[in-house]
């Protein structure tokens, strides 16, 4: 059987002023469906938050699902901290399949 994935991500807006916290397990599929607003009442659609600027591999969906809850709780400049360890120019690490 292969092994599964399962991302905790952070999605913002151009002007990085909203963070979106989410897991998925297709962070491709997902990431796409934020950028063409699949949902066009869900949050990512009404804030524009379509620029993938962290991610997290978990095997586990439990242990992501615990990882997304502990991040939603952080204060924004933690969360910022997070994204400037592994993006700092906050580049869409979903552009040109560079995620994964």
């Amino acid at each position: 059987m292969p092994q599964k994935f399962y991302w905790v991500y952070i999605m913002t807006n151009q002007r990085h002023t909203v963070l979106y916290i989410g897991v998925t397990n297709s962070i491709e599929r997902r990431s796409t469906e934020h950028r063409t607003h699949l949902d066009p009442k869900s949050f990512t659609a009404r804030y524009n938050a379509e620029v993938l600027v962290w991610y997290e591999v978990h095997t586990s969906i439990l242990a992501a699902i615990k990882r997304e809850k502990q991040i939603k709780k952080w204060n924004r400049l933690w969360k910022e901290r997070l994204i400037n360890e592994m993006n700092p120019e906050w580049k869409d690490l979903a552009a040109g399949g560079r995620v994964g």
